[in-house]
């Protein structure tokens, strides 16, 4: 995600390098601190606490870079941004491509609309290149006008897909599964045959994932059948040959102990009624009150990733993981779940959540690499989208 302002275009006397963690750690957090997520200039916005690691939400890619905007002098750290560089699904059978992600570029208020956006974002294509990637994408909100800018009318990025976050506060009472479905825990070993077996042709879907699910940030994945699947459950392979009518899989990832998240500019009366729904979920349980967490303190959130799943009923089986990986939530202490999944995904209408919470997404793509002819794959940036997308937790 992307928190900055449209530029005018006019240059601005910084220095963009590589990040040095001895000597810009704390410059960087400040900048954070600074710097809302989302559209800016709204009364309540969301803010980031990278937990004194700026590179949380990169160091666990393959390979990953951060660079740094300093102002002239030194003085001052006025901008930055991140990359990674990785091999996923196109989206066309067993096709594959390397491709870079951009994300967490920030521009200090005082010093936006001065070029400096732009000239993280080119150095940073420069580094892309060196690895090798052949496309950059970079998500942003859709309603986020001036970076929807930045990145299609000054970076040459085109509009390429359009995927939800969907988000769901963590109440103080466990959710019941629906009934006649049961939820089976994968070993990683399992989870990676299916993923292989069943993902391969959904985009961005990652090649190492296997060391996605080996992440000590991997909290575990999980299958929902069919109560009398379940019950005569042999493994995965067995699974594999002969698949259930309606089955559905998710991982679960825990960006809880990667960073916070905070809401500032609240209205006070907004905080007391959140408050009074709290009150009224611990005083009586078994009422099942849905509450709203305490959103406005620094707080915890777990990822669902790698949602799929088969049949009519898969959108039920969805809906009976959503509700086990609230469960784990909430023992853990996270105060919300959040998932983000394709427009087109037909397990969209199992996933619960609430609008006020969530965001629509805007993916853009910008193709890196020169020589492409009318192959197999042609230009990925003009591939209309498939029905299911894959969102790396480890870049969320």
């Amino acid at each position: 995600m992307v928190a900055v302002e449209e530029e005018d275009g006019g240059g601005a006397a910084v220095a963009v390098r590589e990040f040095d963690g001895d000597r810009d750690r704390a410059a960087v957090e400040r900048l954070e601190s600074a710097c809302e997520v989302g559209p800016s200039g709204g009364k309540v916005c969301l803010f980031t606490d990278l937990l004194g690691d700026p590179l949380c939400r990169v160091r666990h890619s393959p390979a990953y870079l951060m660079l740094v905007a300093e102002a002239a002098g030194g003085e001052e750290i006025v901008g930055v941004v991140r990359g990674c560089v990785k091999t996923v699904a196109c989206g066309r059978g067993q096709l594959v491509s390397k491709v870079a992600y951009l994300l967490g570029l920030r521009v200090s208020p005082p010093h936006r609309r001065r070029g400096i956006g732009r000239k993280l974002v080119e150095r940073m294509e420069e580094w892309f290149r060196r690895m090798g990637a052949e496309y950059a994408y970079v998500a942003t909100e859709a309603g986020n006008e001036p970076s929807v800018r930045l990145f299609t009318a000054r970076c040459g990025y085109a509009k390429f897909r359009t995927p939800s976050v969907l988000v769901h506060p963590v109440f103080r009472h466990d959710l019941a599964p629906p009934r006649r479905v049961d939820v089976v825990e994968l070993a990683p070993r399992e989870a990676e045959l299916l993923y292989r077996c069943s993902f391969a042709d959904v985009e961005f879907f990652p090649r190492d994932i296997d060391a996605v699910l080996s992440n000590s940030l991997s909290l575990g994945t999980f299958l929902a059948l069919p109560e009398r699947e379940a019950a005569r459950w042999r493994g995965v392979e067995a699974f594999l040959a002969a698949p259930p009518e309606s089955w559905a899989v998710a991982s679960v990832w825990n960006c809880k102990d990667a960073f916070r998240l905070e809401v500032r500019g609240a209205p006070a009366l907004l905080r007391a009624a959140a408050r009074a729904t709290r009150a009224a979920d611990r005083a009586a349980p078994w009422l099942r009150i849905p509450s709203v967490p305490n959103l406005f303190e620094p707080f915890g959130m777990h990822f669902i990733y790698g949602l799929g799943g088969a049949g009519a009923a898969a959108p039920r089986m969805a809906r009976a993981l959503c509700r086990h990986a609230h469960n784990v939530a909430r023992r853990a202490g996270a105060r919300v779940v959040a998932t983000e999944v394709g427009a087109c995904d037909p397990l969209r209408a199992g996933v619960p959540h609430w609008p006020r919470l969530g965001a629509e997404d805007l993916w853009c793509i910008k193709r890196l690499a020169d020589g492409y002819g009318d192959g197999a794959l042609g230009d990925w940036t003009k591939a209309p989208p498939g029905a299911s997308i894959f969102v790396d937790p480890r870049e969320f």
